[in-house]
């Protein structure tokens, strides 16, 4: 791999990460500023360094793990830092599982959001969907048992992984909707500092799967994930503090993010069946989607 794929790698991810975490960022922003000045301090501090080296460090080192059980959990921890061409081999030979199980994860939530979710309409047509909420199960259902039946007629380990991607996905958003509607008692309540800081690293924990899932879109090499997922984190934080009010005037940005879900999605499946996608096209594809839906954001919010 050449040092401009390398570098374009990573700055997709930077990119995935931080839009995918649009959300989280304004969560955080309404929460902390219930927080007092210390509160809010230690939190940016120590939840950056949480954020980075914790859960967007162990997720990755926790997948490779699921999908290669036999390394076992030091195993999978050095197999994940390594840049052994035959631990590389290894971790790819085993990738289909985690590329069925991340695809339909993704798929998964980006269909929950067109289906189900109240948004700015960016597209045509995204207006009657949503009012045909009914049919997500029945669309989801249908896509889940399409992709395990031809997994099976590949590889019974990747319908497995579809299965375990559909139920990661109801797991996940089981927590965010709970994390709403927590939030929105923490904002009316005089509940302490120290529980809206564990409020928060635990929301953090639940965001950060969406952008480790899509990371492997990009890449297998868990080293380019840490350090694109962790620098994306890192700008996250500093949208929460700094620009929080100027984004959400971009309203067309959760599009871009959801958009580039579905892509991605739709690349780790049709990589996990054998067809051979090119390493640049995850990052470029990112990049237009997200880039097209902010000059239609920037549109609006220059005639408004």
């Amino acid at each position: 791999m050449d040092i401009s794929t390398l570098v374009l790698i990573v700055l997709g991810l930077i990119l995935f990460e931080t839009i995918t975490s649009i959300d989280n960022a304004i969560i955080n922003a309404d929460v902390l500023s219930t927080m007092s000045q210390r509160a809010k301090k230690w939190f940016l501090l120590w939840g950056i360094l949480i954020a980075v080296f914790v859960l967007r460090g162990l997720l990755p080192w926790m997948i490779v793990w699921a999908v290669n059980p036999s390394l076992g959990p030091l195993g999978a921890f050095s197999a994940s830092l390594s840049s052994d061409p035959q631990v590389i081999a290894s971790i790819e030979a085993s990738s289909p599982i985690l590329l069925s199980g991340g695809g339909i994860f993704l798929i998964f939530l980006f269909f929950h959001w067109l289906f189900l979710e109240p948004k700015q309409f960016g597209l045509r047509g995204e207006r009657f969907i949503l009012k045909q909420g009914v049919w997500f199960y029945a669309v989801v259902s249908i896509i889940l048992a399409t992709v395990v039946w031809f997994a099976l007629k590949t590889n019974p380990l990747m319908a497995f992984g579809a299965v375990v991607g559909s139920t990661a996905f109801f797991i996940v958003h089981g927590f965010k909707e709970n994390a709403q509607k927590t939030e929105e008692g923490l904002l009316t309540s005089n509940k302490s500092d120290i529980s809206k800081i564990f409020y928060l690293e635990v929301i953090d924990a639940t965001f950060s799967i969406d952008g480790v899932v899509g990371a492997f879109a990009f890449t297998l090499i868990v080293p380019l994930i840490l350090i694109g997922n962790g620098i994306g984190a890192i700008v996250v934080r500093q949208l929460t503090v700094a620009n929080i009010e100027r984004i959400k005037k971009y309203v067309f940005l959760k599009n871009g993010a959801m958009y580039s879900i579905l892509f991605l999605g739709m690349i780790m499946l049709l990589d996990s069946f054998g067809l051979h996608i090119p390493q640049w096209l995850s990052p470029v594809v990112t990049a237009l989607v997200v880039g097209y839906f902010f000059l239609k954001s920037r549109r609006v919010l220059e005639q408004s």
